[in-house]
């Protein structure tokens, strides 16, 4: 295939990829499972190492995922802690912490909440454990002795799974929070001890008049991305 030739297939890529969006509001409405599949259909094709395919992908539907929300909420009722299966970053500085920073208050913004209203900010981080009203949940594992590389391989499934979903007008969220809750997570669906909790995607149909849902992420431009060596 020349380039012109690709030329359709590289213009309908870019507008998935720059159209994508993480949705912090959903509709309660559930998406078919004949949809589900389809992703699933699309991400399975994920390359990666030795072929090895590390992921395996839990998804709840219906009264599973109310069930889930309460789990998590009774958790956390009792204390809000971090424990994840793998560990957090220790720090965020620089650039790193300059991007997480704008993408915070660009949140905090769209719902008018003033910066250093740690009430508001509190209540809304909360809502990572409610799946911002998302009727399903998949939570991604990775097998533990595969190491880094798994994880790599798993982030390129769900990088898949986001755009797949996008294409057919499923929307939404990648969120590490919820691998914060991996003992819960664990015992909810019984995940094996060789399997690591990595995140979670909260998706559904979004719900487009919730403010939270008007803003965009920036991106670094191409030069900041890559070095050429001639």
């Amino acid at each position: 295939m020349d380039r012109s030739e690709a030329g359709d297939s590289t213009a309908v890529l870019r507008d998935l990829v720059e159209g994508r969006w993480s949705c912090r509001s959903f509709d309660r409405k559930q998406v078919p499972r004949s949809d589900i599949e389809d992703i699933l259909q699309i991400a399975r094709r994920t390359p990666s190492w030795c072929n090895t395919q590390p992921w395996h992908v839990h998804i709840t539907e219906g009264f599973a995922t109310e069930q889930l929300r309460q789990a998590i909420a009774e958790r956390i009722s009792q204390q809000l802690t971090q424990e994840p299966d793998i560990d957090f970053p220790v720090e965020c500085e620089g650039v790193y912490q300059d991007r997480r920073r704008e993408s915070g208050w660009q949140l905090y913004e769209s719902l008018g909440i003033a910066k250093g209203d740690r009430v508001a900010s509190g209540k809304q981080m909360l809502k990572n454990f409610d799946f911002f009203g998302a009727p399903h949940v998949a939570m991604i594992t990775t097998e533990k002795n595969l190491g880094p590389y798994g994880a790599v391989d798993c982030g390129l499934f769900v990088s898949n799974f986001l755009l797949a979903a996008h294409s057919m007008g499923i929307a939404t969220v990648p969120q590490a929070a919820l691998a914060a809750q991996a003992p819960t997570i664990r015992e909810f669906f019984d995940i094996p001890a060789e399997r690591q909790v990595l995140l979670g995607i909260s998706f559904g149909y979004p719900d487009l008049g919730d403010p939270v849902n008007s803003y965009r992420t920036g991106r670094q431009s191409t030069a900041e991305v890559a070095t050429f060596i001639r």
